[in-house]
């Protein structure tokens, strides 16, 4: 399921909800992708757009709790140049964090390619759902 609605502003919104699957990882990063890919957004905010919300998905159903409806719900925002995306999930047991440097960890990165990709991200913890978002481009429009 998607939904997209824009304003003469050119703020364009979109959300779309994910099966709760790996699969759903290089789904998600095809239809970012195509939607950014009109050229109002510079290549080098899509590619990091993309990375970013390939770790945040992959996070959230890996250690995350599917939404109630079984799904992971990712939503991005485009003002260009800038592009804000949030991936929300069922919550946890923990707030998602960076988790410390390593040499030889096999897994354990994600979150830090999210920090240093993002002009400034975030964790939002409700009640049985955790929203990760992180701003590319610029700042959030949270603070703007």
């Amino acid at each position: 399921m998607s939904t997209t609605s824009s304003s003469p502003s050119q703020l364009r919104v979109r959300t779309v909800r994910l099966a709760w699957t790996t699969d759903s990882v290089p789904e998600i990063r095809r239809t970012l992708v195509d939607d950014l890919g009109d050229g109002t957004v510079p290549q080098r905010i899509v590619d990091e757009a993309e990375t970013v919300v390939a770790e945040l998905v992959a996070n959230a159903i890996l250690h995350g709790h599917p939404l109630p409806d079984g799904s992971v719900r990712v939503h991005w925002k485009v003002r260009a140049p800038r592009v804000e995306v949030e991936v929300s999930d069922g919550g946890s047991d923990t707030t998602p964090r960076p988790k410390p440097q390593t040499t030889w960890a096999p897994s354990g990165r994600g979150l830090r390619i999210v920090r240093s990709l993002a002009h400034e991200w975030g964790v939002t913890d409700e009640e049985h759902r955790t929203t990760v978002w992180a701003a590319l481009g610029g700042p959030s429009r949270r603070r703007v």
